[in-house]
């Protein structure tokens, strides 16, 4: 089986951190925040193998650049998937307004 370089981007380890320090300082519990962090972590490492196995979602810009999604928890970690390497963009809360996040983050550059 295939197996694919995961490359996580500084933007979408800022957003890990921001995940850890929101559930922390939200609930007062740094363990809680720890494990999150955790498992979101684990999932996006669990993509070195087979990382086509999430869809494309149908709004821009994740049609326009091929961003990927998963799923992990109540957040979506969104990513690329280029020869022998995937790289993770972004991890943020799936209830927010996701395509103008990811369109703000992601405008082209003219």
């Amino acid at each position: 089986m295939k197996e694919y370089f995961i490359d996580i981007t500084l933007p979408a380890l800022a957003d890990m951190d921001d995940i850890y320090r929101y559930t922390k300082d939200r609930f007062g519990d740094p363990e809680r925040a720890g494990k999150l962090y955790d498992a979101i972590a684990k999932e996006i490492l669990s993509l070195d193998k087979m990382p086509l196995r999430y869809g494309i979602p149908q709004f821009e810009p994740c049609i326009r650049l091929k961003l990927h999604r998963m799923l992990v928890d109540k957040y979506s970690v969104f990513y690329l998937v280029e020869d022998d390497t995937v790289t993770v963009t972004d991890v943020i809360y799936s209830s927010g307004d996701m395509e103008s996040w990811l369109g703000q983050r992601h405008t082209p550059m003219h």
